[in-house]
This record gives structure tokens, sequence and C-alpha cells, in this order.
């Protein structure tokens, strides 16, 4: 059990940077539960008395000692980089207010671990996904539905849940696109005419009411579309293409900002499509690019072997 006054200084720390920094609730739960986790693990360490002037007295061991607790039960390096992230930003806040010096806390040094590279498709592959996935459907209109999903992911890069939260007044869809991303942020993106074309199609053939307000994709009982059905056709189109376990919706997103990578693209421009708050987000496909090109040479150059 937290005590009262480290839970509701936790309480304000969390409503401030929602607020401020516009994140989304996912990502305050995140935090929430890994600030929660610290907190608990400094009560069981220091005695259950403890308030937040128990953060004034952290010392390097005690986060050390918090880390260990961490990964013995086995929390994994990107995790507990993630907890510790989050650790430092709620005993930083408190510091400012209560007047203390964080730094034993900051001084923590972030676990290594192995970033994951996005894994995009191949164009081809891309390309026979849409084509395909309209030979699946048992419905006409269902076929065009899926078909101008696919197309909204792959042709806008968009994300399954943004995709899936455009409303009715998105069927006529003009030359851009304003999209509401992670933590509330906007961005516009250009949609090509062969997007434009695909929502039409399915707009039209849709037998439900497509209100301004309402979803504009829909499940076949009317509901709003769930991304677990557009989840399961990208598996069964896996299956009939021999695709990897990785061609999944949010692949044909990487596939997008891959393919405008490789034609010439630059990475900023590259960042606003997707939407990223950090350029640092986008160079990861810098690094898909290279690591592909190291394959080639492995597997081809003479002298590699």
């Amino acid at each position: 059990m937290i005590p009262a006054g480290l839970a509701d200084a936790l309480d304000h720390w969390l409503a401030e940077i929602r607020g401020v920094g516009g994140l989304a609730d996912k990502t305050v739960d995140a935090y929430r539960a890994d600030v929660a986790g610290f907190l608990s693990f400094l009560v069981n360490h220091e005695g259950d008395t403890i308030g937040r002037a128990a953060l004034s007295r952290l010392t390097l061991r005690d986060m050390r000692a918090w880390m260990a607790h961490e990964r013995a039960r086995g929390l994994s390096a990107r995790s507990l980089a993630r907890a510790l992230s989050a650790v430092k930003g709620f005993v930083g806040w408190c510091a400012e207010r209560d007047g203390f010096d964080p730094t034993p806390v900051l001084m923590a040094r972030s676990p290594k671990f192995q970033k994951k590279l996005p894994r995009p498709l191949a164009e081809d592959a891309a390309q026979r996904m849409i084509e395909t996935v309209e030979t699946l459907a048992r419905e006409d209109w269902v076929a065009k539905r899926d078909t101008a999903v696919l197309t909204l992911l792959y042709g806008c890069g968009l994300r399954i849940s943004e995709a899936l939260s455009l409303t009715g007044a998105d069927a006529s869809l003009s030359d851009t696109l304003r999209i509401r991303g992670k933590g509330g942020k906007e961005r516009i993106v250009p949609v090509l005419p062969v997007v434009r074309q695909a929502v039409s199609d399915y707009a039209a053939s849709c037998p439900f009411d497509l209100s301004p307000d309402q979803p504009l994709f829909r499940g076949v009982r009317g509901k709003a579309l769930s991304p677990r059905v557009v989840q399961k056709g990208m598996e069964a189109m896996r299956a009939v293409l021999g695709l990897p376990a990785s061609a999944t919706p949010h692949a044909m997103r990487h596939s997008f900002a891959t393919h405008l990578l490789n034609a010439g693209g630059d990475l900023r421009t590259i960042q606003e499509l997707l939407g990223h708050a950090s350029l640092s987000t986008t160079q990861a496909y810098t690094a898909v690019d290279t690591a592909r090109l190291m394959e080639v040479y492995e597997s081809a150059h003479p002298r590699a072997r």
C-alpha cells in the first residue's frame, strides 16, 4: 500500500504530464504502474511510514537495489528502462516542489537493450496484401471495406487505431486528411487518388448509414469495425501469400515509411507524416535500410565469406 502523501503526489504529477505533455492514456497508465511499483518497493525497503521526504534520501544504491529487484522478478531491460524514465520524471517533479537534490536518482543508468527495428514488407508484398484482401471476403462491401482500410494504412501511413477512428464525415476524402494521433497530436497527411477511390468505393457500397458523427468503417452487424477483425484478415492473408508473422496491420505503416525513405524521402518529412514526436523514432527506418544493405553485402560480396 502506497502512503497517502506519495499517492497524492503521483496523482498530481500524472495529471500535469497528461495536460501539459498531451500524453496518450495508455502511456499515462504505464507511467502510473511504473512509479507505483517503485513506491511499493520503497515501502517494503524502508517501512510503511515513509512519505515524500523519503524521496530526498534516495541514494544510487537504493536505485540499483530497486532495479535489481525488478530484473529478478522478470522485468525486461526495455520495460525497466521505461520504468526508470518514469521514476526519474516523478522524483524530479517532486524535487522541484520540495526543494531537494534529485541527482542520485537521475544518475541511475538505464539498462542497455537492443532496440527492435521496424519490420516492413517488401513493396510487392504490400501491394499483394491490398490486392488479396478483397478475395477473402464473402460480401462485396466487406471486400471494399478491407481494401480501403489497408490502402489507408499503406497509402497514408496511418496506425490502425487512426484509420478506424475516421467517421462518416471522412467518407469523401479531399487531398489531405487531418489525423489525431497519439497524445492527441494532430497532423495533416496527403491523400493519394488511389486512397480516395478505395474509401469512396467502400462508402458507396456500405449498407449502413454513414452519418458524419458515426464510425466510417463498420463490422458486418453495423457496429464500429474492430481492430481484431483487421488483424485476423491479415493473418489469413499471411497464410495465403506465405508471408512472415511480422506482416501485421502496423507493418503496412512501417512499409509506408520505409518505401518513402528508399525513394528519397527525407526524415523530417516522414517524421511529420507519421506523427512521431521525436526524430529519433523515425531514424529507426534508416537502420532498417542499413541492415538490409548489410545482409545483401554479406550474402553477395565474394570477400564477405
